[in-house]
């Protein structure tokens, strides 16, 4: 079986302890669990074995791999900075195929669309499972049962705390990156196929076992100033195009001109001004989906009007975050991933657009991490139950369409704040019983909806400030009664509860199994 052993969880919900073969810890509740033992290195390296002119580099991509020792079973990891542009991720597995490879395991910091053709190689055994975010086609084949091995699903920061804590090893890193030198240091704010940032791929850099860097930007040594250190990398390629640096930009990306989502904005701007949590020196997160970022702008306008400055603004980043840190009302963006190609210039000409990794971030194993230490955080969610729990994978329909993303880690922010419709395609948002549970309630703050903002319980500080409020504050049980009124209750989806049809685990950002993902019955 792909997941053996259930237990319930602290959460309530059946998950595995045995995932492909390896053990795993349920979820014991927030704060609950915390790790022993020492990280995980990779083998010790000599200089001895690599040249002494610094060059490093191969002929193919091919050659790299074969190099690095490509064979059955191993784990390969590649970053999603070139988002849906991404022209490698795809060719290491063309390339793994044509040489008999099987039962590799994929480990992205996310997929995209045009991973899609990878599903042949799902199905013929080249890809054994993926254990990363996974959108669109590859999630829908995957909650059909079509992988022969069950997914794992984790956040940004809990692939770093996986990677880390060697409860994923990776045998073979794969950097794409925009400009590098022959000694492997790399970055991705110049070039031709510039992303901004190559954040996501620092702790790939650090303890895979091996290293390629993939460039179609050779520059003389050094690369400066660089992202990827070249003293963590194996084998520098040389190719005519990485990536295609205009589809960096997805439709998630853009400003929303839905008339509810826009006041689904205004309200949530509205509601950070009156419980007084937009000030001076606040450290925002505003996200990169349509109605965040109409948000972000509601913020901005306040800011300049108030003649306050952000500290900073936390990636990943848009033109619209760049504009308020060149119109003075923002010190610093701390930045991951550039999701747009505003952000990619602004990473390249603006100083105080920093790059950062997501070790530093996000990891919950860590000596602390950032996410904290944001005041304000904007997110979305597929789901909600009326305890604030949240869904961020999958639909109602059950179909795996959506990656964790740093969903789980931004919960840990000072406040954080959903403005999500009440319903979408006549389906209600706020549901008994989430399909998938991804996010415990207790830390999901407000909810803002067209029909009413609910305030969790437990924040009895912001029900105090906004209890003179001109806007519509009611409980989700009122939210959810108004949503069935409307859409009436869905009909049941027709999604397995059999263990032995679990196709994905969901982890929380300390390592341990959330829930899983039921297969979809055709």
């Amino acid at each position: 079986m792909k997941c053996e052993r259930f237990v319930v969880n602290a959460a309530g919900r059946r998950v595995p302890t045995i995932v492909n073969g390896k053990e795993m810890i349920p979820f014991q509740g927030i704060g609950k669990y915390k790790p022993g033992g020492r990280k995980y290195a990779p083998p010790i390296p000599s200089c001895l074995d690599y040249p002494s002119n610094g060059d490093k580099t191969l002929d193919s991509l091919e050659e790299a791999l074969k190099r690095c020792g490509l064979k059955n079973g191993m784990s390969i990891s590649t970053h999603h900075h070139l988002r849906d542009g991404d022209l490698i991720s795809n060719l290491i597995f063309d390339i793994a195929h044509a040489n008999g490879i099987k039962d590799l395991t994929w480990v992205p910091s996310a997929s995209f669309p045009c991973n899609e053709p990878l599903i042949r190689y799902l199905e013929d055994g080249t890809i054994h499972h993926i254990e990363g975010s996974m959108n669109g086609a590859l999630g829908k084949f995957t909650s059909y049962g079509g992988m022969k091995g069950c997914a794992v699903l984790r956040s940004h920061g809990g692939r770093v705390q996986a990677i880390q804590d060697g409860e994923v090893k990776i045998d073979i890193a794969v950097i794409a990156a925009p400009s590098a030198d022959c000694f492997g240091n790399a970055t991705g704010a110049q070039g031709p196929s510039a992303c901004g940032v190559l954040g996501y791929s620092l702790v790939d850099m650090m303890y895979a076992d091996k290293v390629i860097v993939v460039t179609d930007n050779l520059v003389p040594f050094p690369c400066m100033p660089f992202q990827i250190q070249g003293n963590y990398v194996d084998y520098v390629v040389v190719v005519d195009k990485i990536g295609i640096p205009e589809k960096i930009i997805s439709g998630t990306t853009q400003l929303t001109k839905s008339p509810d989502r826009l006041l689904l904005a205004q309200w949530t701007a509205q509601f950070c001004a009156e419980a007084g949590l937009l000030r001076n020196g606040i450290g925002i997160q505003t996200g990169a989906g349509g109605t965040s970022l109409s948000v972000g702008l509601h913020f901005h306008e306040q800011l300049k009007n108030n003649g306050w400055k952000a500290r900073f603004g936390f990636g990943g980043s848009t033109q619209y975050m760049v504009k308020m840190l060149e119109d003075g009302v923002m010190d610093y963006i701390l930045d991951a991933q550039a999701f747009d190609l505003e952000a990619v210039r602004s990473v390249k000409d603006n100083k105080n657009h920093i790059d950062l990794s997501v070790y530093q971030s996000y990891n919950f194993h860590s000596k602390g991490n950032y996410t904290s230490l944001i005041d304000i955080v904007i997110l979305g969610a597929t789901e909600l139950d009326t305890q604030f729990n949240g869904n961020v994978v999958t639909h109602s329909d059950g179909l795996l369409l959506h990656g964790i993303g740093g969903w789980q880690n931004c919960l840990h922010a000072k406040c954080t704040i959903l403005p999500i419709p009440l319903f979408r395609d006549r389906i209600p948002v706020i549901v008994d019983q989430l399909t998938t549970l991804c996010g415990p309630g207790e830390l999901i703050d407000v909810v803002v909806t067209e029909r009413g903002i609910a305030i969790n319980p437990l924040r009895k500080d912001l029900i105090e400030k906004m209890k003179n409020s001109s806007l519509p504050i009611v409980s989700m049980q009122d939210l959810k009664a108004q949503a069935d009124a409307i859409c009436g209750v869905p009909d049941k989806a027709a999604i397995s509860d059999k263990d032995e049809d679990t196709v994905a685990v969901i982890k929380w950002v300390d390592g341990t199994v959330l829930d899983t993902v039921k297969r979809v019955l055709v």
